[in-house]
């Protein structure tokens, strides 16, 4: 087993092997101005503060900027949030059955809270989850690979959630990816001992968002855009994924784990199911 050792600082962290010394990955966020609903163009956006990309490279985007971008806001009204929260829905619980007083959501196939319906950072408005976050990353690469002339540059989406068990917020999951395989699959691959694994994928594209929003942060850092570089074990691809890749990434629930745990519970249909 390969042990990992790394640094952190307030806008970088690096990964390194110290038995080997032949990768490091880099995640380097980057400042920008404070972003609001008056800010129209991502691209414009991105393009201010991203002054390179390296080959095999990828660029985390927060979903918060992007939705901004795209006034995919609404007047911060207590007293609607809910509707709205349930009419961006496919699946949700009410706030009574949380002792937090949240709505538990499936958004997109996604379990969160809330249907991504946020205030934080918002400037006094709920910010949405963008329109379509898959068509943005395809935008956001192709106008990179060409802006920097690479041939492998990746984007991912990033957002928080939480996890069972576990306190603490975290980027576990990205709202879209693209231009490098999601998944790395290691079934029908021997172990070190020989044992072939039958179920085991690393989920790439979520992994690079926790990285990712551990350095760019919850808070007031003003940093939503990061730079991923030295990532040899991802698989790039020179174009947008596939319907039948991303169709791949989302698991049916009777093949899901956790699935006697999801059905335990009496879930009402929201607005996008």
């Amino acid at each position: 087993m390969r042990i990992l050792y790394g640094f952190f600082t307030k806008s970088a962290i690096c990964l390194f092997s110290p038995l080997c010394y032949d990768w490091a990955m880099k995640v380097h966020a980057i400042k920008t101005h404070r972003i609001t609903q008056e800010d129209k163009d991502i691209l414009g956006v991105i393009d201010a503060y991203v002054k390179q990309m390296s080959e095999s490279s990828i660029l985390a985007v927060t979903s918060k900027i992007v939705s901004l971008c795209e006034g995919r806001t609404l007047p911060s009204q207590e007293s609607k949030k809910d509707s709205i929260i349930i009419q961006e829905a496919e699946w949700y619980l009410p706030r009574s059955s949380s002792k937090y007083n949240v709505m538990l959501t499936i958004k997109n196939g996604v379990m969160n809270f809330s249907s991504g319906v946020d205030e934080s950072n918002s400037g006094g408005v709920f910010v949405l989850w963008p329109k379509d976050s898959q068509q943005s990353a395809n935008i956001i690469r192709k106008h990179l690979v060409a802006k920097h002339k690479r041939k492998n540059i990746g984007v991912i989406i990033t957002d928080t959630a939480s996890v069972p068990l576990r306190w603490g917020q975290r980027g576990v999951f990205v709202l879209a990816h693209s231009g490098f395989s999601a998944l790395n699959s290691y079934i029908g691959k021997p172990d070190i001992f020989g044992r072939i694994f039958k179920m085991t994928s690393a989920a790439v594209a979520d992994a690079l968002g926790t990285a990712a929003v551990l350095v760019m942060g919850e808070g007031a850092e003003q940093t939503p855009l990061a730079v991923i570089e030295d990532i040899p074990f991802v698989r790039f691809q020179e174009r947008s994924p596939t319907k039948r890749e991303l169709q791949e990434l989302r698991m049916p629930l009777e093949d899901d784990l956790y699935a006697p745990l999801i059905r335990a519970v009496q879930w009402r249909k929201g607005g996008s199911a």
